[in-house]
């Protein structure tokens, strides 16, 4: 973006400048280069050149006065800036009053160009550091909270085994807690749910599309769109009818859109409809005109007003002053009767300016050709300016292969309108370039507040993905991590009570309550790697003392620390859901490697009977996880056993990619990923 200013500006400059090479004024190269070289550099010599060659134009070679703007334009950069008046007023005294203005509006405009490419560099240039700086700031507020409830729980729990009370009750309000924390951190955004949503529609044979057009984190209304989204899709995949299914999100908006249904029922949708209308938003189900079924969900949008308004308001009132300034320019050269017309003609033209900077607007843009044209006859030489606010609108209202070749229309029809007027030579190249001139310094104006504009909304959006990661990351470690470690705490505190307080098992409590304050300090920002054979031998000791039958079979080669840490959260993850979600009495854990793929397979008997549960914060997190190491997750469930499994690929240089970086969030997560991500959820055990 930053060369595309520079373009802007370099253009502009350089268009002022050709006024005066055309009249003979050699030195003009010589001020616009060194105006040029003070807009990058800033230093006082450079400055010293573009004052002194201004003047020596000026006084020695005879060059119009209005290149004094170059001279007050770079004041205005510096703390000299009230000398500007002084230049201002110097050209009125050595030329005339035209000049003057022209060498006001030089100046103002030289300001308004450096101003904001200066913001555009300065925005390119910290846009990474403020994503660090956010990642940082969030980084160290969840650190504070968890700390201070999980924390002390932690230390709480490894104090009592030390001193033979097990916590049970504290292991299992801490175990809750951290389940809160985690949904809470995960529905501040919709992403997750829009992962989860796509891996499950894709598991079951159903065609995804996915629109993202909202910004994370969306607060507390992410967690009302996500239920939305989550119950919508769940219908999707009951109904099993369906052969496409399409998401969409706003700002604040979700629509969810499924071929195969034949009714708009909204039963699935239990009390969401109340609860989004409670919060000021409005929830309808109906059919298309397509036949197919649609869920809308629509919130207010609570959100501040956006950044950027300055910068473009201040780029509106140069524009504003430089068309007035021409208006006075025009007005000056027009015949004392003419005097009122004109004014009012000009009126029209400056509002019709103000308006058409945004868009294309043909209608309005019709409307300018016909005043800038038609009153030519009766108006003559000053209305010949007027030119050049017409060929401002045309670069701005059409693409650039159409713009050029039009504004170069218009640029000729000035100088045909001057040949006609019988102009002389000098006078026609002026009014030629002048049309091109104020066409470039309108286009560039409002274009540079333009890439402004989106450079600071490409920098907010980064931080933004930044601080949603870093939720997304704790709430993964939170249920990943922290979450197994607690709920094999809670068994371990209930198998010690039970057995008496055994020295042994008391031992082992406040060894796994110091694995879970590291765990803790992990999903505090402090990363650390997990080794697939100790978490193997924990799965083990765990499986054991909730008395079911574990059975560990590793056979996979080394691995990298990354894929090492990933296969490991999925043990940590199927363990749990052995223990919360199965009766089981067997489970056996399997590593199997081959060319092409290293595989994790957990497998265990119990499986509940009843209603499967559509997906799950697990399901989601870890489908994640794998995905940004180019791994997928499958489940099935047969003849009262539910299997998990795992796949990586065997190829190194993918699985040493980062599995928690901010490109898996705004890649993975917002539905830009370039791979397929699977997941059987919709027949998960999850």
């Amino acid at each position: 973006m930053a060369k595309r200013a520079w373009i802007l500006v370099i253009a502009a400059l350089a268009s002022f400048a050709s006024i005066y090479v055309a009249a003979g004024s050699w030195p003009a190269v010589v001020v616009c280069v060194a105006q040029l070289a003070f807009v990058r550099w800033r230093h006082g010599w450079i400055l010293a050149v573009v004052v002194l060659g201004s003047y020596a134009a000026v006084l020695g070679f005879g060059t119009s006065v209005g290149i004094l703007g170059f001279a007050g334009g770079a004041l205005l950069l510096t703390r000299l800036r009230p000398l500007t008046v002084l230049v201002v007023g110097s050209a009125a005294v050595l030329g005339n009053a035209d000049g003057a203005i022209s060498a006001m509006l030089i100046s103002l405009v030289i300001y308004g160009l450096t101003t904001l490419i200066r913001q555009v560099e300065e925005i390119t240039a910290t846009r990474l550091a403020l994503a660090m700086s956010a990642a940082a700031e969030e980084r160290l507020r969840i650190a504070a909270e968890l700390n201070q409830g999980l924390g002390r729980a932690l230390a709480a729990i490894a104090d009592g085994a030390r001193a033979g009370d097990p916590q049970a009750e504290t292991a299992r309000a801490s175990l809750a807690e951290a389940r809160a924390a985690a949904a809470g951190y995960r529905a501040m955004s919709l992403a997750p749910e829009i992962t989860t949503a796509r891996a499950m529609l894709s598991s079951a044979g159903i065609a995804v599309e996915v629109r993202v057009g909202h910004e994370e984190p969306l607060g507390p209304a992410g967690a009302l769109l996500a239920a939305v989204l989550r119950e919508a899709v769940t219908d999707v995949l009951r109904q099993a009818t369906a052969s496409l299914c399409v998401i969409e999100t706003g700002r604040v908006f979700l629509r969810v859109t499924s071929d195969g249904a034949r009714t708009a029922d909204d039963a699935f949708l239990d009390d969401l409809p109340a609860r989004v209308e409670k919060a000021g938003g409005r929830l309808v189900t109906r059919l298309t005109d397509e036949g197919r079924l649609s869920v809308e969900a629509t919130l207010p949008d609570l959100g501040g007003p956006r950044a950027g308004n300055d910068s473009y308001r201040m780029s509106m009132v140069l524009v504003a002053a430089v068309v007035l300034g021409f208006v006075a320019k025009g007005l000056m050269q027009t015949p004392a009767h003419l005097l009122a017309p004109a004014a009012a003609l000009l009126a029209a033209i400056v509002v019709l300016q103000l308006t058409s900077v945004k868009g294309r607007h043909m209608g309005r843009l019709a409307v300018l050709t016909a005043l800038a044209y038609l009153p030519m006859p009766l108006l003559g030489r000053s209305w010949l300016g007027v030119l050049g606010f017409l060929a401002g609108p045309v670069l701005l209202s059409f693409s650039w292969r159409v713009a050029v070749p039009l504004a170069g229309l218009v640029a000729a029809s000035a100088a045909v309108a001057s040949h006609l007027m019988g102009l002389p030579v000098p006078a026609l190249v002026n009014y030629t370039l002048s049309t091109l001139v104020t066409a470039m310094v309108l286009y560039g104006l409002i274009k540079l507040a333009q890439i402004l504009k989106e450079s600071r909304d490409s920098r907010d959006a980064l931080a933004r993905a930044a601080v949603v990661e870093e939720r997304l990351r704790a709430a993964r470690d939170l249920h990943d991590l922290l979450g197994h470690s607690l709920a094999a705490i809670l068994i371990k505190c209930e198998l010690a009570r039970r057995l008496g307080n055994p020295e042994s098992e008391l031992r082992d409590i406040a060894e796994m309550a110091e694995r879970a304050q590291a765990d803790l300090r992990s999903v505090s920002g402090d990363h650390r790697d997990l080794l697939l054979p100790a978490e193997a031998g924990n799965a083990r000791a765990v499986l054991t003392a909730a008395g079911i039958e574990a059975t560990v079979e590793l056979s996979h080669p080394p691995l990298p620390a990354a894929a090492e840490t990933v296969l490991s959260t999925v043990l940590r993850e199927a363990v749990t859901n052995v223990l919360r979600h199965s009766t089981a009495r067997h489970c056996t854990v399997t590593t199997t490697a081959d060319a092409h793929q290293v595989r994790l397979r957990v497998r265990n008997d119990g499986v509940k009977d009843g209603p499967i549960r559509k997906g799950s914060a697990g399901i989601g997190n870890l489908t994640t996880r794998l995905a940004a190491l180019g791994g997928t997750l499958s489940t099935t469930r047969e003849d009262g056993w539910f299997t998990l499994e795992a796949a990586l690929p065997s190829d190194p240089a993918g699985l040493a990619r980062d599995a928690d970086g901010v490109g898996a969030v705004a890649g993975v997560e917002l539905g830009h990923d370039r791979r397929q991500v699977v997941a059987d959820g919709a027949r998960g055990q999850v």
